[in-house]
């Protein structure tokens, strides 16, 4: 049923709880995963990385979801109506406006890298990509995302989140979310099938899986902690917005649980597709940020029918991009629809529209204006540096303080119960994670992202 609005308030929901939890999980799932998460692992050793990773999604990726949902849930309004309504004394809504503007440049240079992947995807399929060596392949990458084939593939990218995004909350964003992400994990399924035949297999999977508590060192856990934070889209508002279209029914504890299971599982699912690839051809799991654009479709080139393997591979990414850019770019359509009263159509339009300028002003950034420099960094960079290095970790912990200080313990309760039709026996624990451990911890990845530790 997705005759979606909710009676009291005439705001559109998602019809049922699989659609919430898809659309949450599209909303965390994205390059993070499949790109960063590999390379992450790889760089800090693999199995003593993978669990780290997992203890700290657990410990401060579930709690500040669960904030988010908390905020989205019970005040049915945008991330800056959500500060508001819960707080109207205090300020606390300029977290709001943060996470609008952070959102918007995350997009700029966010669309920018998945107008490569649909390009990429393109162009394997019609076997135009050469990786006959690995020179050609970093040649190619030079010249796919350092020109104007940018400028291209980022329009075409930014006007398929457009249309998507006209449709709505139940056309648009939930159909999108119930067809994708069943697809990406049929994708990833293939791969790891795939991936079982590949000689290095075991050898990649022991390094996956098996850890090394010898290389456990400070920088493994910064980057495990970092990885666990930034991979479920916290800090900005993704979540409080598509939380404000949970139903009543919702359970917002299993539902935060669940997308923190199904996103690592995602992530790891991409390094037992990575790992026995790279070890099958034996090359370095450390390749870094170079390891999904150059040395994956190097190998795919050496497989049997790679074009196949290696198309499949960036639809893949391509999925994984397009709902993530369809929540980032919800939070300022509701903002614009709910606090300016703009209609859906030109709330829609507007913000798609800045985000355009600006991801072309990236695109740009990394051709013809690259000589173009602020504090020695191009635009994408830049942004990049700023919105995921200093908003998100912010953002993060203004909601972890702003939930476990400033809103009563009673109506954190009457959420995670649905007004005590169900038990919730975890939230001591969870306020105390709220105020204590999210925050410190996410005051560490601030610092550790700014360079000062």
């Amino acid at each position: 049923m997705s005759k979606t609005e909710n009676r009291g308030t005439q705001r559109a929901v998602f019809g049922s709880r699989f659609a919430a939890i898809a659309a949450t999980v599209g909303s965390a799932v994205g390059l993070g995963n499949i790109w960063r998460f590999p390379y992450e692992a790889g760089a800090h050793g693999g199995g003593a990385f993978v669990l780290c990773y997992l203890i700290f999604a657990f410990l401060i990726g579930v709690p500040v979801l669960i904030a988010e949902f908390v905020m989205g849930r019970g005040t049915r309004s945008n991330v800056l109506g959500a500060y508001r309504k819960l707080d109207p004394h205090h300020p606390w809504y300029w977290a709001g406006y943060m996470g609008i503007v952070g959102s918007m440049l995350i997009l700029g240079f966010y669309t920018v890298v998945a107008g490569w992947t649909l390009e990429y995807c393109i162009e394997s399929l019609f076997g135009m990509l050469d990786f006959s060596t690995e020179s050609a392949g970093h040649d190619q990458f030079v010249k796919l995302t350092h020109g104007w084939h940018p400028v291209i593939w980022t329009v075409v990218f930014a006007l398929c989140n457009f249309v998507i995004l006209l449709r709505g909350v139940s056309k648009g964003i939930e159909r999108l979310s119930n067809i994708m992400m069943p697809v990406l994990f049929v994708i990833l399924l293939v791969f790891c099938v795939h991936s079982f035949f590949l000689p290095g297999f075991e050898e990649g999977c022991s390094f996956l899986f098996k850890p090394d508590f010898s290389k456990l060192t400070p920088s493994t856990l910064l980057g495990a902690l970092g990885q666990a934070f930034f991979s479920l889209s916290l800090g900005l508002g993704c979540m409080i917005t598509y939380a404000s279209y949970f139903t009543e029914k919702t359970r917002l504890a299993q539902t935060a649980v669940t997308t923190m299971i199904l996103d690592s599982a995602v992530a790891i699912l991409s390094g037992i597709i990575i790992f026995p690839a790279v070890f099958s051809f034996g090359l370095s799991p450390s390749a870094g940020p170079t390891l999904v654009f150059e040395v994956l479709p190097n190998i795919f080139y050496r497989m049997a029918g790679g074009g196949i393997w290696s198309t499949l591979f960036f639809l893949l990414l391509f999925i994984a991009s397009l709902t993530s850019t369809i929540s980032l770019s919800e939070i300022s359509i509701s903002f614009f629809t709910e606090e300016k009263k703009l209609g859906r159509k030109r709330s829609t339009a507007l913000s798609c529209g800045i985000t355009l300028i600006i991801s072309l002003l990236c695109a740009l950034s990394m051709g013809p204006w690259q000589n173009l420099t602020l504090f020695g960094k191009n635009l994408f960079d830049l942004l990049d540096y700023v919105a995921s290095n200093i908003i998100m970790p912010l953002g993060g912990m203004i909601c972890s303080i702003f939930v476990g200080w400033c809103i009563e313990r009673r109506f954190i309760s009457d959420q995670l119960t649905d007004n005590g039709r169900n038990r919730f026996i975890w939230l001591r624990p969870l306020v105390f994670c709220l105020r204590w451990i999210c925050p410190a911890a996410i005051f560490i990845i601030f610092l550790d992202s700014i360079g000062a530790i």
